[in-house]
């Protein structure tokens, strides 16, 4: 497959997992079966438009509108245009900040111009703090701040620019998030780019995929994705049928050991003075979106529509899952898994020309990848003469 398609189907991918899971995110399984049957289409009302604009932060989901998820992937893309080359924390000092807090473009669920800063959830508004206002080591960016997801659900263009090298893609991410996160939230980005990287192979496989998280997944997080994947290796045994409600309640009791937050995903005056290890660091945790995703990949035998319509129904932080599911699938069977209607729904809503970014990006992510094999040939040929006198 043409790399561009690829590239086409990771950028894509994320906007429209990110839209679709937008407007339903920290509702429980339960609630989505509530108050929507089931989320399936783009074109589905967020569950809080018609709340106040206080109570909804005045921002806007729903009917493809993207959030901080493809904001903060297309900024990572912009800062390999602009670098042309493999990046670390000190880029994230950089050139990251400069997309993030210092450039203007268009954010959807505020329908105007502003920063991504303006619209960031507190983890990760704390690149900011920590690297502009606090001046830090770069490498020691991510420490003190909430372990969740952030890093990994923007990490996917480090995938593309290792293709068909997860080593080298959990490596960079590692070296370049550590500027944002820590501890097992860190890991998780390392090991989702990874997993694109895999994925970007054209004989790859879900299964090959997950074979690539639990090669290079530590501690918590590979125990996670592993109980997860034999939870639903179980369900396939068993003479029942698998129903996404049946999977939900069975993927979630085998994270609740490594995630022990569950649906308590609400920020309540009731909590103050409550200890708890949500958002710790821990050997032993994992986040959920990553396993998760998996699992559902699993289950769905690698089909893009049954997989990531179980994920974003899952509840909780759905767009983040949705995300995961999606831009594993665009770099396994490119943007062929996006309808041309909804392509053409996210970038009029959104104000983003995904295939214009992907052009540029694919330009920059091939020539990294062909100075990397270069080098390599360079050392095997200098490695050669040395053996050889």
């Amino acid at each position: 497959m043409e790399f561009k398609k690829k590239v086409l189907g990771v950028l894509f991918g994320t906007a429209y997992g990110d839209a679709l899971g937008a407007v339903v995110e920290k509702l429980s399984a339960e609630e989505i079966r509530e108050q929507y049957g089931k989320v399936t289409d783009l074109r589905t009302k967020w569950y809080k438009s018609d709340y106040s604009p206080e109570a909804r932060l005045n921002r806007m989901r729903g009917y493809g509108v993207i959030t901080d998820d493809t904001l903060m992937t297309m900024a990572l893309a912009e800062t390999y245009l602009v670098k042309q080359r493999h990046i670390d924390c000190w880029d994230m000092r950089d050139e990251f900040v400069r997309q993030i807090v210092y450039t203007k473009r268009y954010i959807p669920e505020f329908k105007r111009q502003a920063y991504i800063q303006d619209r960031l959830f507190y983890p990760e508004k704390y690149i900011f703090q920590r690297h502009i206002l606090a001046n830090c080591e770069p490498r020691e960016g991510g420490i003190g701040n909430m372990v969740n997801c952030g890093a990994a659900m923007y990490i996917a263009p480090i995938g593309i620019v290792n293709a068909g090298n997860p080593q080298n893609a959990y490596n960079e991410a590692i070296l370049f998030a550590c500027g944002h996160q820590v501890s097992y939230g860190l890991e998780a980005a390392g090991v989702l780019a990874a997993c694109v990287a895999e994925a970007m192979l054209d004989d790859a496989t879900i299964d090959s995929v997950i074979q690539t998280a639990l090669r290079f997944a530590k501690d918590g997080t590979k125990a996670a994705i592993s109980a997860v994947i034999e939870t639903v290796k179980s369900l396939e045994q068993d003479q029942i049928p698998v129903t996404d409600e049946l999977a939900v309640v069975k993927l979630h009791e085998a994270l609740k050991l490594f995630s022990p937050m569950g649906d308590d995903v609400a920020n309540r005056e009731d909590k103050l003075n409550k200890v708890t290890t949500y958002y710790s660091p821990s050997r032993v945790y994992s986040i959920e979106e990553l396993p998760i995703a998996l699992g559902f990949l699993k289950l769905g035998k690698g089909d893009f529509n049954k997989s990531i319509i179980a994920g974003i129904n899952s509840g909780r932080d759905t767009d983040s899952i949705g995300v995961m599911i999606a831009v594993i699938c665009g770099a396994l069977y490119g943007d062929s898994i996006i309808s041309n209607q909804d392509k053409l729904l996210l970038e009029e809503v959104n104000k983003q020309n995904f295939e214009d970014v992907a052009e540029s990006f694919s330009e920059v992510a091939s020539k990294i990848i062909s100075d990397d094999v270069k080098t390599a040939l360079q050392q095997q040929q200098l490695l050669g003469l040395e053996i050889g006198r």
